[in-house]
């Protein structure tokens, strides 16, 4: 075990969840143990769990801040082109999924029923429609409720898609980005009034 360094809990808890997040992505979930992760973190056991009381605590606060950290790099502003605000966000998505399978594959498969884990999942996506909302060109209420409702839909088609994607890549990051793009085009155009991206193919 490595030399235990001093530090504050909130650099504590960041080193743990470093830790985890190295572990999480190089090994499927049940591979990785609590004890594991406390030799790799130079602590011991007890100072681990007093952080996390379970191996699913220590993922759902890893997962957490994994989803904030995507939230912060899918940026919408208006002054940029829809499917240039799209591409950003996706491509943020798709590298950190490609980098970090295992972990992917954990939140989506290993921990599908755990409500927790779903509940943090889909809080992503409630703020990922939101933003898409907010910059989309949407005349009354009746087209916003209508479009929020395709945009829920895609994000899980999207969701889906990337985990199948990892399990299976059957086409390069930029088909799949492409795909998921010309996806909530075509099913958000009928919609709108404006058509949001008049440059991309129909």
């Amino acid at each position: 075990m490595p030399p235990r360094t001093r530090l504050s809990p909130t650099e504590r808890r960041a080193q743990l969840l470093a830790v985890a997040a190295r572990l999480f992505a190089a090994h499927p979930y049940d591979e990785v143990l609590m004890e594991g992760v406390a030799e790799r973190a130079g602590v011991s056991r007890a100072l681990l769990y007093r952080y996390f009381p379970s191996k699913r605590d220590l993922f759902a606060a890893l997962y957490r801040q994994v989803a904030a950290e995507l939230l912060a790099k899918s940026r919408f502003d208006p002054a940029d082109t829809l499917v240039e605000q799209l591409v950003e966000g996706l491509d943020a998505h798709i590298e950190y999924f490609a980098e970090n399978r295992n972990t992917v594959l954990a939140a989506n498969r290993d921990l599908a029923g755990d409500r927790l884990i779903q509940t943090i999942m889909n809080d992503e996506l409630d703020a990922l429609r939101e933003r898409l909302l907010g910059v989309l060109p949407l005349a009354d209420d009746t087209t916003r409720q209508a479009v929020s409702g395709v945009l829920k839909s895609w994000l899980v088609f999207v969701q889906v898609l990337c985990v199948d994607w990892l399990t299976e890549e059957t086409c390069s990051r930029t088909e799949l980005r492409d795909v998921c793009v010309g996806a909530v085009l075509g099913a958000i155009r009928p919609l709108l009034d404006e058509d949001p991206a008049p440059d991309w193919p129909r």
